[in-house]
């Protein structure tokens, strides 16, 4: 793939707690000179200045997750309020790995209910922690409660980030249906193909500048 597709897939990511209001701007700026699809950043950095045509993202319940569905669906409401084009929540990990998907789906129906149906709500499932069956059970939860992404990981959690095994499974489960985005540890060109490779549709990425100056125009 050439350097512009891989870049309009590429969510510039700063979620860094103690990122300021300046690497925020720098962050976007780089983002624009780059030509990528948008930037991600915390919630209160919103609204962003001189996004262009960026796409702004942000996020809820992060990176946790372990958060009443009420407030995550406020979260996401003052996001949208506050200009965010599409959110990535968290689920409640614990629901996940205890098999309860029907808790699974009512968390992220609840924060689909409290946005305009033009954001974007992607669901982060830590597939990292969860056994095969049960990204399979969060992916279908996802699509049954109207998100529009299923999301690999928040890249906070130790038990890692994105894998191509994961990322595969995501894909064929949602076929096409969903987007897939692959977060949380790609740090090379070779890493974003492959992620691709596997089925991602988006990137979330904060060495978006390295990853692309190392593939061809």
């Amino acid at each position: 793939m050439k350097r512009a597709e891989i870049a309009a897939m590429i969510d510039h990511t700063l979620l860094k707690p103690e990122s300021t209001a300046a690497d925020v701007a720098a962050l976007v700026a780089e983002a624009r000179d780059l030509g990528v699809k948008a930037v991600c950043v915390s919630p209160s950095r919103l609204p962003l200045a001189d996004v262009g045509d960026l796409v702004v993202a942000t996020v809820c319940g992060f990176p946790s997750g372990a958060v009443k569905s009420e407030i995550k669906a406020a979260e996401a409401a003052r996001a949208a309020a506050d200009g965010a084009h599409e959110v990535d929540m968290v689920i409640d990990v614990s629901t996940a790995v205890s098999d309860d998907f029907a808790a699974v789906e009512e968390d992220i129906r609840t924060v689909r209910e409290a946005m305009p149906t033009e954001v974007v709500l992607k669901v982060i499932i830590e597939s990292a922690t969860l056994s095969d069956a049960q990204i399979v059970g969060v992916c279908e939860a996802a699509e049954r409660a109207g998100a529009q992404f299923v999301k690999t990981s928040t890249g906070f959690h130790p038990a890692g980030g994105a894998s191509l095994h994961a990322v595969r499974l995501m894909a064929e489960t949602v076929g096409g249906r969903l987007g897939v985005k692959a977060s949380g540890g790609i740090r090379t060109a070779a890493d974003a193909l492959a992620m691709v490779e596997a089925g991602a549709t988006r990137l979330g990425l904060s060495a978006s500048a390295a990853i692309l100056a190392d593939l061809e125009d």
